[in-house]
């Protein structure tokens, strides 16, 4: 007897329906594996045995052939056990095979019959309805994650038992429903909670984290050591704004395929912070595999990728990030495969302006030889630099700062003048969905907003000229100076705008 059951694969971050046919006929008992499974799946003939016979069912002993649909899709993961399973029952009239058109099933099955959770849940969820599917039967510890998903029905169960009950009697099972105490609360994937109020200090390096929150604008600190410029990057995060609900699925869409996601029925609400030790290879930053998966600068999607110790980065792992700080998204091409992975993050970076540290400091002489600066700068290709909005350098604490009480502002107070100039930009791009951040403008929409008058324009070519600053710097600039405007609740770019924002550019290449 031949059953279908439909299941799904994940090829990036979405979803692709599969079929999983099964088909029982006479012959000596083998259990045959088609479709292109990996080895993971082709364990689970093995499993699959042991979970049926252990949870009180006849496994069929004649030739069983399972067929995975489409055949030039690579199979991988445990998810296709518990569809597996439901196919052997159904192909040997255990359960009622009625439902199997119009329910999708997944989930890892152990071999006392109990299920396990998988990874990738919610984005086949969000594009079960697409596929034309009513209902999921997944572990119950997916059905949380299933159920943020609106207008899908979600059924979870403890074990293989539970399922088989369900299809000979649909109606004495209830779907789940989201439990709202979950859904609104926040995944504590990230916890910050590191306030501005304790920096002592650093105003100039204060406010150019306050412009970085409030536009999306890359960043790179350069001070000597114990300057404080990895705790001030590390507290950008609790400037920002809380993500949206379309911004939130797609964090907690990457999370979840990556298996990252911690609290599951929740979807992530704080913007996530992802530091990469400067050892990371090019793959484990923007993605990769045989089969691809996201990297650090996918897991930063709408939030904030900290480099720190940027010139101890390998120079050819560092160009990665330019195609992605240009375009918001990366691709990675496989001999098998071709998968897009989202990528819009803001950029922060900490660096010492030399190898020992200090060149430039007013307290300790550099002992670095120009050439030796001029090779560890050389790390940071020009083009790199062209796509940091915001260069800032820190300098040491004086003695009588270093012993006084922090008197700055609280990241709460910082926070409220960031929504505002985000809503103020909002408002500016209803129109055109795909932006969300002044950081985003494209070259057109800048000639629209970014108008400047005749003393801000020579102000603007002054310094191109005495910068050697290219089209890409120049354009950062004005996206610069607009956030600086929408701070200040200005319409129309003044001067003063422009000058602080080209005051942000001086260290492209320090020598």
């Amino acid at each position: 007897m031949l059953a279908r059951v439909w299941s799904a694969s994940i090829v990036g971050i979405d979803a692709i329906k599969v079929g999983v046919e099964v088909d029982v006929s006479g012959g000596l008992p083998a259990i045959v594996m088609l479709g292109l499974p990996d080895s993971a799946v082709q364990e689970s003939k093995e499993r699959v045995k042991a979970t049926l016979k252990n949870a009180g069912f006849a496994f069929p002993m004649r030739k069983i052939v399972i067929n995975l649909t489409p055949a030039d899709l690579r199979k991988e993961g445990p998810c296709f056990d518990l569809p597996i399973s439901v196919g052997i029952l159904a192909a040997s009239d255990q359960v009622n095979p009625d439902l199997l058109g119009d329910y999708l099933f997944l989930g890892e099955v152990s071999l006392d019959g109990s299920l396990r959770p998988v990874a990738g849940v919610l984005p086949i969820a969000a594009a079960a309805q697409k596929m034309g599917i009513t209902a999921l039967v997944v572990p119950t510890d997916n059905a949380q994650e299933a159920a943020v998903v609106k207008g899908l029905q979600v059924y979870g169960f403890e074990n293989i038992s539970e399922v088989a009950n369900f299809l000979n009697s649909p109606a004495r099972h209830q779907p789940v429903e989201l439990d709202e105490t979950l859904e609104i609360s926040h995944d504590t994937t990230f916890i910050h909670k590191l306030d501005l109020k304790d920096v002592k200090g650093q105003a100039h390096a204060r406010r150019a984290l306050e412009i970085a929150a409030a536009g999306g604008h890359n960043l790179i600190f350069v001070g000597p050591p114990g300057s404080g410029k990895t705790m001030l990057a590390r507290r950008l995060p609790d400037i920002l704004p809380p993500l949206g609900f379309d911004e939130s699925l797609e964090v907690t869409r990457i999370y979840s395929v990556a298996g990252l996601l911690k609290n599951r029925g929740k979807l992530i609400r704080d913007r996530p912070f992802r530091s990469p030790h400067h050892s990371a290879s090019g793959p484990s930053l923007v993605g990769g595999g045989s089969y691809p998966r996201p990297g650090e600068i996918s897991l930063s999607h709408r939030g904030v990728l900290f480099l720190d110790e940027l010139t101890e980065f390998k120079r050819d792992v560092l160009e990665f990030l330019r195609q992605p700080l240009e375009d918001g998204h990366v691709t990675i091409s496989r001999t098998k495969q071709s998968v897009m992975f989202p990528a819009q993050f803001t950029l922060v970076a900490s660096t010492n302006p030399c190898p020992c540290g200090f060149y430039g400091d007013t307290l300790q002489q550099c002992t670095c030889s120009p050439n030796k600066r001029e090779q560890y700068w050389g790390k940071l290709s020009g083009p790199l630099m062209d796509r940091i909005d915001l260069q800032v350098a820190v300098n040491r604490l004086k003695p009588e700062e270093i012993t006084q009480q922090p008197n700055g502002e609280p990241s709460e107070v910082v926070r409220e003048r960031v929504l505002i100039a985000r809503e103020r930009a909002s408002e500016r791009f209803a129109d055109i969905k795909t932006l969300r951040c002044n950081a985003q403008m494209q070259s057109r929409h800048l000639q629209k907003w970014c108008k400047l008058d005749d003393a801000s324009r020579n102000l603007l070519e002054m310094a191109i000229r005495k910068l050697n600053l290219s089209a890409r710097a120049s354009d950062r600039i004005l996206k610069v100076a607009r956030t600086i405007a929408d701070l200040a609740g200005d319409e129309n770019l003044q001067p003063h705008h422009v000058a602080e924002a080209v005051q942000y550019r001086t260290i492209d290449r320090m020598q």
